[in-house]
């Protein structure tokens, strides 16, 4: 069962703001008073070390201290609230899962995901509340599958509204244009050869993919919807996307992945920091 942290988040951020609130609202000048009325009762009390201030003190340890539930809400709400609004509206860290994005990213990576390029959404429920940008073919972009709406997928934009995009023979083409494949390397791994790349989508700055002769390709053709968009993995064999589950809508967008900024493959590991950069 997968943990909705952004809910829990949202909820212990309201929680603890709202017993901040209610505590300053309504009891907190009764404790006030109080410690008012004993300070009448014990002269003296500002002279440290005194029989008096230690009355003082102990006296306003049993009937005018703060309860320690409003003490811990105090603390932990502008650190909560500050981590929500920059996990929700700025960045938010992921980690890549699987090997579906290899070359580009690897199982360990630790990634940056840009909240706010495609538009700014409210956390839990993310609907868009102001629109910035849209995602451009090339863009690596996080989002919830269409199968599977409570689980981060990455992958990159092949297609945006309108594109036609077909796959014939592990050859892509977008809008009945073949985009250009560059093959840099060939790499035997066991029974089969893995072909390393770089493909050049229109209107992007090309990216490195990679495919192996296990199997065939399944052909398609499709349009992509209004308000969609078709994403396939860089390791184009070995990755479930659009070609499995379908398009996905706009409302699904999570952000898009910005960089890298550490590789810790194992917990018993060490982390590195090698591959750290902008992702392309």
């Amino acid at each position: 069962m997968s943990v909705d942290f952004p809910l829990i988040l949202v909820i212990v951020v309201l929680g603890s703001g709202a017993i901040w609130l209610l505590d300053s609202l309504l009891l907190a000048r009764g404790r006030a008073d109080r410690r008012a009325e004993l300070a009448a009762q014990f002269p003296g009390w500002e002279e440290s070390n005194s029989s008096a201030a230690k009355a003082f003190a102990d006296a306003c340890h049993r009937e005018a201290s703060e309860p320690a539930v409003v003490e811990y809400a105090r603390s932990f709400f502008p650190v909560l609230a500050f981590v929500l609004v920059l996990r929700s509206f700025l960045y938010e860290p992921f980690q890549i899962p699987s090997s579906s994005m290899v070359p580009t990213l690897e199982v360990g990576d630790y990634i940056l995901v840009d909240k706010f390029s495609y538009g700014l959404r409210l956390p839990v429920t993310r609907t868009k509340i102001m629109d910035i940008g849209a995602p451009e073919r090339g863009d690596v972009m996080v989002f919830f599958p269409p199968h599977q709406n409570d689980t981060y997928y990455i992958k990159r934009v092949i297609g945006i509204p309108g594109d036609k995009i077909s796959y014939r023979n592990k050859k892509l083409m977008v809008n009945d244009q073949p985009v250009p494949q560059e093959w840099l390397a060939e790499i035997p791994s066991g029974r089969y050869t893995v072909k390393m790349g770089r493909e050049l989508l229109p209107g992007s700055d090309g990216h490195l993919m990679q495919t192996d002769n296990r199997r065939g390709a399944r052909n398609f053709s499709v349009v992509v919807k209004p308000g969609h968009y078709f994403m396939m993995g860089d390791n184009r064999d070995n990755s479930s996307d659009s070609r499995v589950w379908g398009q996905v809508p706009e409302r699904d967008i999570v952000g898009k992945a910005v960089a890298i900024w550490m590789h810790w493959e194992e917990y018993l590991s060490v982390p590195s920091f090698d591959r750290a950069g902008a992702i392309d």
